[in-house]
């Protein structure tokens, strides 16, 4: 019989996902925790940078609002800048706490406040990463004070490898996304809106060339019908080179709006940060379990599966813009094959890859570090 845990997770916003996609897998994450018996409280600062941005947009007080419909057992506090200093208030908030853990799109006051505590209260402190900092900008870890943690939730074995190797944990664990398919799972949509549709940010042109090459130039020289795109933080020169291509901006798209869009397109691309595809190699992000969640074909620009994550043809790899521009091509004109594909890429996820199989690993972990 499984443990029950007393659980605090610091996330940078559980109530946003404005350029945040790890709000994505963690309030599934979260639910699952809080269905398997543990109790969890989620804390993020109340003027996070993702939030902030979010309720500029047009959508954002609804996607806000919708969260809280969607998720109302998961259990979000805030806190200011001020009360970091606090230490009073943490000792009563985390006084029962078993198990902390602390995503990496935080600030070093919060793991250094956390850390001066943890010996006193008596918590097992982890450290979650799902992002490529550990290696395009390593300092950035070692400010946050890793190495004294606990442990580390990696979404990756190549992460797990960096931690090892360069921070020389000792306890490290792989952790990967997944998907929430409470949210993400097959709508019936008999009539197509769109030939394709991509969603993805633009980023810190981090994958600028890999988006004209596997994106816009095939869909140009196809000249499919109404192709769509959504994402953020896309420059004006992005946004055009989009548009001459004649694939309609969509801007932001909340998260729990992404399965109709996927139900309404016949076909997605998942196109890797550089990152991804280069140094930390063989980890898919979020996007790929949420798209095989909602059973849409999917065409993915290059990276390495060495985890064995997938199994052939649970989505189709391409090398080059070339390859995708044909891909696209046949799955469009093979209905068949694109719903055979589909089909099984949803198969995996629900085998191995849902916010409940996750959930079960870090109740596993956790028992683990506890001892």
């Amino acid at each position: 019989m499984q443990r029950k845990f007393r659980i605090a997770y610091f996330a940078h916003s559980i109530r946003s996902d404005w350029n945040n996609g790890n709000a994505h897998f963690l309030r599934g994450l979260i639910r699952e925790l809080i269905a398997l018996g543990h109790e969890v409280v989620a804390y993020e600062l109340s003027e996070n940078w993702s939030i902030q941005n979010l309720v500029l947009e047009s959508k954002g007080r609804r996607s806000v609002n919708d969260f809280h419909h969607r998720f109302p057992e998961i259990v979000v506090r805030l806190y200011s800048d001020q009360t970091l200093k606090d230490d009073a208030h943490w000792k009563h908030e985390l006084r029962d706490t078993e198990i902390v853990i602390v995503h990496e799109w935080n600030s070093p006051a919060l793991t250094q406040m956390l850390l001066a505590l943890r010996n006193e209260l008596r918590f097992k402190l982890l450290f979650h990463d799902t992002h490529h900092r550990a290696s395009s900008d390593p300092e950035q870890i070692h400010l946050l004070g890793v190495s004294r943690f606990d442990g580390v939730l990696a979404f990756g074995e190549s992460l797990q490898h960096l931690y090892i190797e360069t921070l020389g944990m000792r306890n490290t664990w792989i952790l990967h996304e997944a998907a929430d398919t409470s949210v993400f799972h097959p709508l019936c949509c008999p009539e197509k809106k769109h030939d394709l549709v991509w969603i993805g940010n633009w980023g810190d042109d981090e994958r600028s060339q890999e988006i004209c090459e596997f994106l816009v130039r095939p869909i140009s020289e196809l000249q499919l019908v109404s192709p769509v795109v959504f994402g953020v933080r896309y420059p004006e020169r992005g946004i055009f080179a989009l548009e001459n291509a004649g694939i309609t901006f969509g801007g932001y798209l909340p998260n729990l709006d992404a399965p109709e869009v996927f139900s309404e397109s016949r076909l997605t691309v998942h196109i890797p940060r550089r990152h991804y595809a280069t140094a930390m190699y063989g980890i898919p992000t979020i996007r790929v379990f949420e798209a095989l969640a909602c059973g849409i074909p999917l065409i993915s620009a290059p990276w390495q599966d060495i985890e064995h994550l997938f199994r052939p043809g649970d989505f189709h790899f391409v090398r080059n813009g070339e390859e995708m521009r044909k891909t696209m091509a046949h799955l469009l004109n093979d209905s068949a094959a694109a719903e055979e594909q589909a089909l099984r890429g949803l198969e995996t996820v629900l085998q191995r890859h849902t916010c409940r199989h996750r959930a079960e690993e870090l109740t596993a972990i956790c028992e683990e570090v506890s001892r």
